[in-house]
């Protein structure tokens, strides 16, 4: 096992080198759930790296299924401590938090097959004697129905015990995590995602013409909503392609279908992320001098 671990660690630093020359920057992996039970190990893995050979940018190779805001919000401080400029490269799927991570970004890559998700958060409770986390959204949604049902007088007596019987505080739980998962995202998108947007380069009324400050908060907010809205995705789990997220988000994102970064990026995280999954780790990260 000591010679294959050794094995897959040297081609592992071949391929993450060859990412580094490409995007002129210190390349990372992160594979796996994201946890406030991680951060320390998050803390210790940037720390060596920036020790170790620290260039200007990190270029951060994420596939998650999402996990704590809050985490997300102590991994965004932890890295622009160490770095002035982020790129997320999005191979297969970021979701949830995964997204409000890569919305932390000053670029964000993807090809035709990768995906973002919903910022639905997850609420970490504890159910049948053990942790779980749950989608906030749709028991906000769900309450929210019953609530108007209730203002329309047509509450039938299965739904009124149903509201009766929610838990005030854990509903309060779920507001203050969608509210905190909004707020992050319109703030990173106007600090970093937006920063080098200067013109106009869409709107046929407006070309050439300086962004404002407000302009820049107004689409944060219109890209933040739509990404918090349940209704419009329908599931928690809804993969966004680039596609959408380029014509009805208006966000840009660096397409590297068919070039020589596409195969170079598959080439990594398609032996990583076969790695992981063989070896069953639950979180994994990765750079060219950590394995």
């Amino acid at each position: 096992m000591k010679m294959l671990d050794q094995s897959v660690k040297e081609e592992l630093s071949a391929r993450v080198a060859k990412l580094e020359v490409l995007f002129d920057g210190n390349v990372m992996a992160y594979v796996g759930q994201i946890h406030p039970a991680y951060l320390k190990d998050f803390r210790n893995f940037i720390e060596h790296l920036v020790s170790n050979d620290k260039k200007d940018r990190l270029i951060i190779n994420l596939h998650t299924p999402g996990g704590s805001v809050e985490a997300v919000e102590k991994m965004v401080e932890i890295v622009r401590h160490h770095y002035k400029e982020v790129y997320f490269i999005v191979p297969d799927s970021a979701m949830s938090a995964g997204t409000i991570f890569c919305m932390s970004g000053d670029k964000i890559f993807m090809d035709y097959s990768s995906s973002l998700g919903p910022i639905d958060p997850q609420v970490l409770i504890s159910k049948d004697g053990r942790d779980q986390y749950v989608p906030a959204l749709g028991y906000l949604d769900q309450v929210e129905k019953l609530i108007q049902k209730s203002n329309d007088g047509t509450l039938s007596p299965a739904e009124f015990a149903i509201l009766q019987n929610q838990d005030l505080g854990l509903l309060r739980r779920y507001e203050q995590a969608r509210d905190l998962s909004v707020d992050l995202l319109e703030t990173w998108l106007i600090k970093y995602k937006f920063k080098n947007w200067k013109e106009h380069k869409t709107s046929p009324d407006k070309l050439g013409k300086k962004v404002t400050v407000v302009e820049k908060k107004k689409r944060a907010h219109e890209i933040a909503k739509l990404l918090g809205s349940n209704k419009e995705w329908h599931a928690h789990g809804r993969m966004i392609g680039i596609g959408t997220l380029s014509a009805k988000l208006k966000l840009e994102i660096e397409d590297y279908t068919g070039t020589e970064n596409q195969s170079a990026i598959r080439e990594y995280n398609d032996f990583l992320t076969e790695y992981i999954s063989k070896q069953q780790f639950p979180v994994f990260m990765h750079s060219k001098s950590y394995f």
